[in-house]
């Protein structure tokens, strides 16, 4: 491999002064999600280059960026990405030589050895359309702990140029065996830790609730909306109202007319604690007042 960082899993040192922060069921949680983005990324990559390809997770680690930046190769590829709506910059990182191949596989090459240099102006569009597909797997293998919209912001060659943080900010660093064909690498996805932290806490005022609570609250629930249901509401069909000034309102005398500004054919509001639910138009149900509900308009776009 083209890495120096391996897949050993001898004793690593443990730094007392910067103790580690991802409890068990936090790397658990981050463990299940990077697993399912190997396997659609295996899928991915097998179907897109027609190579048989595979993913596989590695290890999670809390590093700093400093850290993570020195232990990468360079040349490599460093496609930085956002993380909404999370704040911060993340990276896909994976080597120089497999972006090659891949690319030969996408123009129906073989593979095998490939060149050590910049991506060409054709080439360029190619990875990047294969980095924003991948980003999608991102954004699913995800979804259980949030909604993420990943989108490619840069491409550096030299990790040392990514401007993703500052030297001592903590990171969360997946590595992962990646094979296209007969290229094989460690690849790695960096998260700012500030930023998904918080989402692998969860909600810290979630309780579980056993069979009976469950059935429970489910019974509450639905005894609520059935008296809701039942419960009288008033109810008003209103033109649209007009302005007037307080002398015009003193001076109103009995046979004063009253312009509406209400257009003959829109249709009327109905409201209810004045909050517009539905439109209708008058009429009349046999000698009693009524109104149609009818479609309600289109709102009309703001500049």
């Amino acid at each position: 491999m083209s890495r120096h960082r391996g897949k050993s899993t001898g004793p690593e040192p443990y730094d007392f002064r910067r103790p580690t922060k991802l409890s068990r069921e936090h790397v658990r949680t981050l463990q299940i999600a990077y697993e399912t983005f190997a396997r659609q990324h295996a899928t991915l990559l097998t179907t897109s280059l027609r190579a048989v390809s595979q993913v596989s997770l590695i290890s999670i680690e809390q590093l700093t960026y400093d850290e993570y930046i020195s232990a990468l190769s360079s040349p490599t590829i460093v496609a930085m990405f956002t993380i909404d709506p999370l704040p911060g910059t993340a990276i896909l990182e994976f080597s120089l030589s497999t972006a090659m191949a891949c690319i030969d596989h996408m123009l129906g090459g073989p593979g095998g050895p490939q060149p050590q240099r910049p991506l060409s102006e054709i080439e360029t569009p190619l990875l990047n359309g294969l980095i924003e597909r991948t980003l999608g797997e991102l954004r699913y293998a995800f979804e259980t702990i949030v909604t993420l919209k990943p989108e490619m912001s840069a491409i550096e060659y030299n990790p040392q140029f990514a401007q993703a943080g500052t030297t001592s900010d903590a990171v969360i660093v997946a590595s992962f065996d990646m094979r296209v064909g007969s290229e094989e690498c460690v690849a790695t996805i960096c998260l700012p830790f500030a930023s998904i932290f918080p989402k692998l806490q969860g909600d810290p005022n979630a309780t579980v609730l056993t069979e009976s609570q469950r059935r429970a609250r489910e019974a509450a629930y639905r005894n609520v909306v059935s008296g809701l249901e039942g419960a009288p509401i008033e109810v008003s069909v209103r033109f649209q109202p007009v302005k007037m000034h307080p002398a015009d309102l003193i001076g109103l005398r009995p046979g004063d007319v009253v312009p509406l500004a209400h257009p003959t054919n829109a249709p009327l509001a109905v409201t209810t604690a004045d909050i517009t639910f539905a439109h209708a138009v008058p009429g009349a149900q046999g000698t009693r007042l009524a109104c149609l509900v009818v479609q309600s308009p289109a709102p009309i776009a703001k500049h």
